[in-house]
């Protein structure tokens, strides 16, 4: 078995990452986090990887931070705290800052840093019975994995303040209704359906969501005319692409029929 906590694989496209600490209910310490870096980085160089999926073994998603660790380390708690974020923090930003679509299976309890990374998503799909919460303040802690940059462009600042400051436990329903996820299954489907929509990101047309994700990623820091002006040189760029004229040409075929 394999000693690792973070595992993947780059597979027709499609990168899988999958947290596999069960024992200690997925929860993202010092090796986990230093292991999320190096496979961001892998993926990201990757010019095959057409989408990243992020999975978690087990009935839980991550409880977050492990605050075991902070207790063992309590003498250089901020040193350990600092490495732990570098890994994590690394290889979220180089997720983001990539054109890869980003999607996150949450296949249970997602708290604390484990929650964050579910916000950090471009498409998460959850159980039904999956439940999520932000947890940091109630541990006197606050926010780190994304969160207080991502959580307040879904829901707004006042709404994040709410859900960082009082940590209501957010059903995965909830979650969907606030925008945290996108997608709520039922249990028994959760698995097949996280397969199938994997799989229609990456046999999306050619530079179509590596693009749409580039314009949503881009637009919070953009005026109106520069998010215009990119609309414009992105969808004619694609459009001047042998692949898009084909579907192009082959839709204007089938509409004349």
């Amino acid at each position: 078995m394999s000693s690792r906590k973070i595992e993947y694989s780059i597979v027709d496209g499609l990168a899988r990452m999958v947290l596999s600490n069960e024992a200690n209910k997925n929860a993202l310490d010092l090796q986990a986090c230093e292991e999320f870096g190096v496979a961001a980085d892998a993926i990201c160089k990757d010019q095959s990887v057409k989408a990243i999926l992020f999975q978690a073994r087990g009935s839980i998603f991550s409880v977050g931070g492990d605050i075991n660790g902070f207790v063992e380390n309590k003498d250089r708690v901020s040193d350990h705290i600092i490495a732990m974020t570098t890994g994590l923090h690394g290889g979220l930003l180089k997720i983001h800052e990539s054109n890869i679509p980003f999607i996150i299976a949450v296949n249970g309890v997602a708290g604390g840093g484990g929650f964050s990374l579910v916000c950090n998503a471009d498409l998460a799909i959850a159980k039904r019975s999956a439940k999520l919460v932000a947890a940091y303040t109630k541990s006197g802690l606050t926010p780190d994995g994304g969160g207080t940059y991502f959580l307040s462009r879904l829901v707004g600042r006042q709404r994040a303040f709410d859900i960082f400051a009082t940590n209501p436990t957010l059903t995965a329903d909830q979650a969907c209704e606030l925008g945290i996820v996108s997608r709520v299954v039922d249990d028994a489907e959760f698995d097949a359906e996280v397969e199938k929509l994997a799989q229609m990101i990456v046999d999306s047309p050619p530079g179509a969501l590596s693009g749409l994700k580039k314009l949503l990623r881009d637009s919070p820091n953009a005026t109106l005319q520069k998010q215009l002006d990119a609309e414009a040189n992105s969808i004619a760029a694609l459009a001047s692409t042998p692949s898009t004229m084909n579907r192009l040409l082959a839709f204007v075929g089938r509409s004349k029929k």
